[in-house]
């Protein structure tokens, strides 16, 4: 591992950077998926080593469908990372969760198209276990560090990801919250699978900018909506991070960190020399 970090912030859209950070650092890496989507950086807060990655690169030149996911969760796990915070701008598709509220989701429909979602392949099948795609002690300790910031906070809802770039019609607005989600965003979705199978603990902060453009009293979503509320939160996102650093528990109190124990379902003995090398920082505990 080139350098230390014990947990993990993707910034999303609006947050792409981490202030407060000592002794910082840049690492550029390379792994067997290709580059992440950014040069890492790595530094102290509070105590704490913490690694940030802009998921959609320096000056936000990345899209949805094209952040290298594999990439960005197989580094921060040959950091020495267990623990991933997902910062991401979402829409609302209910009416209780308003722009400028917070929400930390407990779950994930998955309705991209055009992405890898999985480590494994080319002679190597695993089924990863992901019917509570959150980890829900990471999850219900950031609800505790956003509350202390004194925003509104929500915990639960169902966050639906989409392809993107674009924004939804109508009728696909419409058309999920009949289905019950609670939210749409377009990055969650292979993010949090990509880090059960890398057995790393994932939660989401997703900062409401909008409601789409179901709701017939309010405007359609645009970026400018967008980046005007990101842009109030960021200072919120920041003290909320700390929050959680400062009162992090250090042990891992969930079972993410055995996640692919069940998982792995080929005999080793026909697993391919190449596949064994390329995903060694994932399966070495349990192919030799």
């Amino acid at each position: 591992m080139t350098k230390n970090a014990s947990i993990a912030v993707i910034g999303g859209s609006g947050l792409y950077q981490m202030s407060g950070l000592k002794n910082a650092e840049t690492v550029d890496l390379d792994t067997p998926f290709g580059k992440p989507s950014a040069p890492i950086t790595i530094g102290t807060l509070d105590g704490t080593r913490v690694a940030f990655l802009a998921r959609h690169g320096i000056g936000h030149h990345i899209t949805p469908t094209e952040v290298p996911y594999c990439a960005n969760i197989y580094a921060l796990k040959s950091l020495g990372v267990e623990r991933v915070i997902s910062v991401s701008a979402c829409g609302s598709l209910r009416e209780d969760y308003a722009p400028g509220h917070i929400v930390i989701p407990d779950n994930i429909f998955d309705y991209t198209r055009n992405r890898a979602r999985s480590f494994f392949g080319e002679g190597l099948v695993a089924h990863i276990s992901v019917a509570d795609p959150f980890c829900d002690d990471l999850s219900q300790q950031l609800v505790s560090a956003v509350s202390l910031t004194g925003a509104t906070t929500h915990r639960g809802g169902s966050l639906i990801t989409i392809e993107g770039p674009r924004f939804s019609t109508k009728a696909e607005s419409h058309t999920y919250r009949n289905w019950g989600i609670s939210m749409i965003g377009m990055t969650a979705s292979p993010e949090a699978f990509l880090a059960r199978e890398a057995e790393l603990c994932y939660a989401t902060m997703a900062h409401v900018t909008d409601y789409d453009v179901w709701h017939e009293s309010e405007s359609p979503v645009t970026v400018e909506m967008v980046i005007q509320t990101l842009n109030k939160n960021t200072e919120i996102a920041q003290k909320a991070i700390r929050n959680l650093v400062r009162n992090l528990n250090k042990e891992r109190a969930c079972n993410c960190e055995q996640a692919l124990a069940a998982a792995l379902i080929t005999n080793p003995k026909v697993v391919p020399a190449k596949t064994r090398k390329k995903l060694d920082l994932l399966i070495s505990k349990y192919i030799k």
